[in-house]
């Protein structure tokens, strides 16, 4: 983190002239607060470099998108999509997160102490999500690569439809998903377990159950066909 810190205030500046501010900052390798931002949709978005932005308050959506080796904290909540799209970096939400928290993210971790809204994680192709409390329907959805960790509970049709990857929950389910199933944890696992929630400070569950793709969706089989239809 650079010694010096600017601030900027989104009660000032619309939301084109508050990322130029921001960038302007990042280009100069300071720290960056933004004040006042008043839910206020795509604040701090394709954003590049080892610098620190923080969010003091709620941000709309699509907060800390498309970022790489920012690391971002918003005090608040976030709307949709919060760090959609990230190739790198660390997004902190200390509130709750709305709909597609995380979605197609290729790396990085984005820590959700709060409560996340549907389809977190949903498309995922690398990185870690781990949220503090709950998640709702379809969480995970055709997910590819990377871990979801949820300390709470999880809504219908978790983990639908994904390809590869893995989540741990350690709340109840109400439905998996279509080709969704149980696995051991492995050592593997156990690695990103313990970096995850060091990097949280959120306590780990004491149990915590993993789900994978069953691979049945992987390949067209005719005589699958049943299986196929309840699936689309």
């Amino acid at each position: 983190m650079a010694a010096t810190a600017a601030v900027v205030d989104r009660a000032r500046l619309d939301t084109r002239e508050t990322n130029r501010a921001i960038r302007a900052a990042v280009a100069q390798g300071q720290s960056v607060k933004v004040v006042n931002p008043g839910a206020n949709h795509n604040i701090g978005v394709a954003l590049q470099g080892p610098v620190t932005l923080t969010v003091d308050g709620s941000a709309g959506y699509y907060c800390a998108g498309m970022n790489d080796g920012v690391t971002i904290e918003i005090t608040g909540s976030a709307g949709w999509g919060v760090a959609e799209g990230m190739l790198s970096g660390l997004v902190v939400v200390r509130g709750n997160a709305g709909n597609s928290a995380a979605a197609s993210i290729r790396g990085g971790t984005v820590i959700v102490h709060g409560d996340c809204a549907a389809r977190a994680g949903t498309g995922m192709k690398g990185g870690l999500l781990l949220v503090g409390g709950s998640v709702g329907y379809m969480t995970g959805f055709m997910m590819q690569r990377g871990a979801i960790v949820i300390c709470g509970d999880a809504g219908e049709a978790l983990a639908d439809s994904m390809y590869e990857g893995r989540i741990f929950i350690a709340g109840n389910v109400a439905s998996l998903g279509n080709d969704a199933v149980e696995a051991e944890i492995t050592p593997e696992d156990e690695k990103i377990l313990v970096d995850g929630f060091k990097t949280s400070g959120i306590a780990r569950p004491k149990r915590l159950r993993k789900i994978v793709a069953g691979r049945k969706l992987w390949n067209f089989h005719k005589h699958e066909l049943a299986f196929w239809r309840e699936a689309l």
